[in-house]
């Protein structure tokens, strides 16, 4: 077992968003292994009050630092990594430019594993410890990132992206044979395959990944929920309703759904553990699609606003009552850093609500990022806090890392005060260093 003191800052899970955290100025953080080995929380609580129950436990002391739940992002492409900041007048442009000639280069090994490397490293100096991310339509592309995951104990999710129409001949799944048929059928067994050999391995997860309903053709899309239904702790991730242009594509292609939404539905993909990125150009009853069966969204608004594609209606989302959690989207979006991503998120709401803006509470913003992408995911409990029996995955923050965050946090006055000065200034300087559960 081991202890660490410092503030610390968790989230109740029986509170409204807005007002969820607790914080421990001078906090006790003990870890221990579970049943299977695992390293999780033990105990949590004041220094004062939890020293007395274990006071043969040496103590590991970061005066001035906040130990804090490690950040969970619902949704990246690490195949995009080299095309962050590309410039471009809209999401089906970025496309076509951008990610389909850089994921062309997933062939390689070579390629996706020095890609792999880069990719978990950085979300880990940022503060990332659980990550729902796309893979290209190039098997190996899944099984390097895989491998590098698990090196690095991350918790992380991927799969083989499937898209057998409206890209170039390079990306699209490959079968054994000539035909688009057999291509068709090969990515389906590419994708049970590596459901058997990689989902559940330490602290990885497969998802069924369908790039966006207009990549796949109706056979493929079948398939899909054809695995999903044979295995239903996998997860399943994909875009929906992003951009206008991209919305309007979708229902010209599957014109007997009632919705772009609806297309994902009658293939069997919508269900818990489904993350669906984006969901911005939604009516009351895409919503309600969403609550009932238990998918989740993935809010990215840092490539929202980048790509133009619109705003996330948080308002509307929540008096309908489906989940969702925030992501950082990369390559399309601008940073892997969280705070930036919450900061992001606090833009939307106030511009592209009502007139009157919505203002999201610090405490709001951050428990997105943490418990509530950890509820997306159905793994609230296990990631994204640290409530006794989670996994002990966290960030030690510094809030005095630079001149400026340690004049601007010294006169905070408030919890509030002191998160939303973090999210508004925070970048991976203020991240000291990133501590992942581990079985011993």
């Amino acid at each position: 077992m081991k202890a660490y003191r410092a503030a610390i800052l968790r989230f109740a899970t029986d509170r409204q968003p807005s007002h969820a955290a607790f914080f421990e100025e001078d906090g006790l953080l003990v870890v221990g292994p579970n049943a299977c080995g695992v390293q999780v929380v033990q105990a949590v609580g004041s220094y004062n009050q939890l020293r007395r129950s274990f006071p043969d436990l040496e103590v590991i002391h970061w005066p001035g630092r906040i130990i804090a739940p490690g950040f969970v992002d619902l949704h990246s492409h690490y195949p995009q990594t080299n095309i962050i900041g590309s410039p471009s007048e809209g999401l089906l442009p970025w496309l076509e430019h951008f990610t389909f000639p850089e994921e062309e280069r997933f062939a390689s090994p070579d390629y996706c594993a020095q890609t792999a490397t880069f990719f978990i490293a950085e979300l880990l100096r940022h503060g990332v410890t659980t990550a729902l991310t796309f893979s290209t339509s190039h098997r190996v592309s899944v099984d390097v990132l895989f491998a590098e995951a698990k090196k690095n104990s991350l918790r992380l999710i991927t799969g083989l992206c499937l898209m057998d129409r409206h890209a170039p001949a390079d990306l699209l799944n490959q079968g054994s044979g000539n035909g688009k048929r057999d291509a068709t059928e090969q990515s389906l067994l590419d994708s049970q395959e590596l459901i058997e050999r990689w989902h559940g391995v330490d602290r990885l997860g497969y998802a069924i990944t369908p790039r966006f309903a207009p990549s796949c053709t109706d056979a493929q899309l079948c398939g899909a929920g054809e695995l999903a239904a044979r295995f239903e702790k996998v997860w399943i991730q994909s875009h929906v309703a992003e951009n206008k242009a991209e919305v309007a594509w979708a229902r010209a292609l599957f014109p007997a759904s009632a919705s772009y939404l609806a297309t994902y539905a009658d293939f069997g993909l919508l269900r818990q553990r489904a993350i669906y990125a984006h969901c911005i150009h939604f009516d009351d009853a895409d919503r309600e699609l969403m609550r009932t069966t238990g998918a989740a969204a993935a809010v990215s608004p840092t490539s929202n606003l980048f790509l133009g594609s619109g705003f996330f209606d948080y308002a509307s989302a929540d008096r309908v009552g489906f989940q969702y959690g925030l992501a950082s989207d990369v390559g399309g979006g601008t940073s892997f850093s969280p705070f930036h991503t919450m900061l992001a998120a606090y833009y939307v709401a106030r511009e592209g609500q009502t007139k009157a803006g919505l203002s999201l509470s610090p405490q709001h913003l951050w428990w997105q990022h943490t418990v509530g992408a950890a509820r997306a995911l159905g793994l609230e409990g296990v990631v994204g806090n640290l409530q006794p029996g989670c996994e002990a995955d966290f960030v030690v923050l510094n809030p005095q890392a630079t001149p400026l965050f340690a004049r601007k946090t010294s006169v905070c006055a408030s919890l509030d005060e002191l998160l939303f000065s973090m999210i508004v200034l925070g970048d991976d300087r203020l991240v000291e260093r990133t501590v992942i559960s581990q079985a011993i």
